[in-house]
């Protein structure tokens, strides 16, 4: 869709910041200016802003969150969002279910936990991305998709490829799904657990497995070196609008504060238009931030081949299937359904 007028004084500004920033050769943010750039003509006052903290880990899909905090997006809608990183989606969620963050950015197998464990939680949006989970293989073994992996396994009885993931996350959960889907024994891989999500990649670079089910862009990395092939992604094993992430807040935030949660879906959605307009402009900002470890033409090509733009209302069908996957599997001891953790009335409304 065509860029916004207000867009296009936006990434005109932010092109200014990001050459300014090139020409000193500094390590220094996004200059003020540039990051309070206002959507309209007037400008929220900082000491107006309310304050509100946004807990996250580190996926393509917070990318939105990322830009929306230095590009002024989130200002421009009256908050001044500090973000909060954890290692590991149960610190994120524990720190919602606490009251010591007001927004948690997590995998959306998270919030059932939560519910199932009491916790008033609401989820109002996905993140911002779609098709970012992704399943790699090392390139040494010559398998190009499930259905080669298929045949590896048949083929290789005496040889268990290991596997990194992350116990009941939506990591998992793909693998789950995938393998049952192909016919291929859950035993016939050598499961690795891990509980921080970079430790995962290093693991994978050094060849301590064999596959990996991450997220962009790391897994993008990965294959653009040329070191492995994406065997599939939650797009494919699931549905195109299945989130990775959701962005999630307690019942009292919801009913209490209303305007708040708008206002973040908002500055969300001024950040989505920034990502899916010009990501280079995007990538500017994210790289003053130091959000990834990766370089900007990994990362670049991470947005580039998202299977569709960045929206926020999320595929709930999709969703319900991998809940009722986690029952089976005894994650959580009953069938919350996906329409009771779920309230995204306000992003609806938002969305065209």
């Amino acid at each position: 869709m065509p860029p916004t007028p207000q867009l296009l004084g936006r990434l005109l500004m932010l092109a200014l910041g990001a050459s300014l920033w090139t020409a000193c050769a500094t390590s220094e943010s996004v200059p003020e200016e540039t990051a309070e750039t206002p959507s309209s003509d007037a400008a929220i006052a900082p000491d107006e802003l309310i304050p509100v903290k946004a807990g996250h880990l580190v996926a393509l899909d917070m990318a939105p969150l990322f830009v929306g905090v230095e590009s002024g997006c989130f200002a421009d809608n009256g908050l001044a969002v500090e973000t909060v990183f954890f290692t590991n989606p149960g610190d994120n969620n524990a720190a919602l279910a606490g009251g010591q963050i007001d927004f948690s950015t997590n995998p959306f197998t998270l919030p059932f936990f939560a519910a199932n464990s009491g916790v008033p939680i609401k989820t109002v949006a996905a993140a911002g991305g779609w098709g970012v989970m992704q399943v790699i293989i090392n390139n040494e073994y010559g398998v190009e998709s499930i259905a080669d992996l298929t045949e590896f396994v048949a083929n290789s009885s005496d040889e268990k490829l290991k596997i990194a993931t992350l116990r009941g996350d939506t990591l998992e959960l793909i693998l789950v799904d995938a393998f049952e889907e192909a016919g291929i024994a859950p035993d016939a891989f050598e499961m690795v657990y891990f509980d921080d999500l970079l430790a995962m990649v290093d693991a994978f670079r050094v060849g301590e497995v064999d596959i990996l089910s991450h997220i962009k862009p790391y897994t993008t990395q990965f294959v653009a070196s040329g070191e492995a092939t994406v065997l599939t992604d939650n797009a494919e094993v699931w549905s195109p609008m299945t989130p990775n992430t959701v962005v999630s807040v307690l019942e009292p935030t919801l009913s209490d504060r209303p305007e708040v949660v708008e206002a973040y879906l908002k500055g969300l959605q001024c950040a989505a238009e920034i990502i899916n307009t010009d990501p280079a402009a995007a990538i500017a900002l994210l790289t003053d931030g130091n959000y990834y470890r990766v370089e900007e033409d990994v990362l670049l090509t991470a947005f580039e081949t998202q299977p569709s733009p960045i929206t926020f209302t999320p595929d709930l069908d999709a969703v319900q299937t991998v809940v009722d996957k986690m029952v089976d599997l005894k994650y959580i001891e009953s069938d919350v359904p996906a329409a009771d953790i779920f309230d995204t009335e306000i992003v609806k409304g938002l969305e065209p």
